[in-house]
């Protein structure tokens, strides 16, 4: 069993604080350009944060998955929709651990890989031949523009009639298919985390092979590792939760100067004071409980036992933890002062980054 990673109070050995400061020094650019610099995509390269999930057997790094969500979280504190990018992308390279090894192989050996994608069933997949031909259009990718290769989910179809299972429902696959294949709509325009160009995309009757389908379950798994083991959706909580919470915690280091100046001119029993105090204090025990429970799952899975019961801690601590965050973040905002409602302030890109994460639909299922 691997040692358990730390998790830093501010960015620490998650994240080296040169690489900090460029993601940052960018971030103001980026926010109103819609889209990440060259800078930031070439550091997001350089440094391989989008294989930090992908087998090593096939060119990713495979980290144990603390890591990668200390990271991320460092990431967030850096820059939201930097964070936001990698953890989408680099969640998507995921799924090469359960594509067959040569499929994976070509995709990560791509020059600069990035896998975007969508997990909304908004295709549709008809047999033809030895393989599939797809066609539909999902709403929202991460990292869109810079993908190479796009996972999608599709209802099967075979001669033009949808499949059901067993219990009566669509029958849904996944599907990895290159960039060549899509057709990106930039429509893109919410009000935060806007350099993660999460844009629309299109696939109007492209085939891939059968081999370019895959099911994402631990049976299905074509490496073997923790990784793969580690149910899905617990991956898809706590790796999201972290890029929250960053966000989060920057704002509050943004908002804290604004309120102490505030509490200067106010007297003891201002409400302010309360929140100053409580705020900062409950998004750090949220956090704290957080990443003891994703740890415990974490050993759990290495040790090679059911995880089942820890998997469900990790979502319902990933859950509360985004609540934590949203509450200090609301809790704060007012005393900032109008600074923080002008658009072309770090404080209201965090604040407008920070509302539009915690609309993603996780956390409303």
């Amino acid at each position: 069993m691997t040692a358990t990673v730390p998790h830093p109070d501010i960015t620490g050995t998650a994240l080296a604080p040169r690489d900090a400061k460029r993601l940052r020094d960018d971030a103001a650019v980026a926010d109103a350009g819609g889209a990440l610099t060259a800078a930031q995509r070439a550091l997001v390269h350089r440094r391989g944060w989008l294989g930090t999930l992908a087998p090593r057997a096939v060119g990713g790094a495979e980290w144990p998955l603390p890591r990668v969500v200390a990271l991320e979280e460092a990431l967030a504190e850096a820059d939201g929709s930097t964070a936001w990018v990698v953890t989408l992308c680099a969640g998507a390279a995921w799924f090469a651990g359960f594509w067959p090894p040569a499929l994976a192989r070509d995709v990560l050996a791509t020059h600069r890989a990035c896998v975007a994608g969508s997990g909304a069933a908004t295709g549709r997949a008809e047999h033809d031949g030895d393989g599939w031909r797809l066609q539909g259009r999902w709403a929202h990718a991460s990292g869109a523009p810079w993908a190479t290769h796009f996972t999608v989910n599709a209802v099967l179809h075979q001669h033009g009639v949808p499949l059901h299972d067993a219990g009566g429902a669509p029958r849904v696959a996944a599907f990895v298919v290159p960039a060549r294949c899509v057709h990106v709509e930039p429509t893109w325009r919410a009000i935060g985390l806007r350099a993660s160009a999460s844009h629309a995309l299109r696939i109007d009757g492209a085939w891939v092979p059968a081999s370019h389908r895959f099911v994402i379950d631990a049976a299905h798994a074509t490496h073997d590792g923790p990784l793969w083991r580690f149910p899905f959706r617990a991956l898809a909580f706590a790796t999201l939760a972290a890029v929250t919470c960053g966000i989060a915690r920057h704002f509050v280091a943004l908002a804290m100067p604004a309120v102490a100046v505030r509490l200067a001119s106010e007297g003891a029993a201002s409400p302010l004071r309360e929140a100053a105090r409580d705020a900062p204090r409950q998004l750090t025990q949220a956090r704290d409980a957080f990443y003891a429970r994703l740890d415990a799952a974490w050993a759990r899975v290495e040790a090679g036992l059911p995880a089942h019961d820890a998997a469900a801690a990790v979502e319902a601590a990933a859950r509360e933890l985004v609540h934590a965050a949203r509450r200090a973040v609301d809790d704060l905002y007012p005393a900032c002062g109008l600074p923080a409602a002008d658009a072309g302030s770090d404080i209201n890109r965090v604040w407008r980054d920070l509302h539009t994460a915690t609309l993603h639909a996780l956390w409303w299922t």
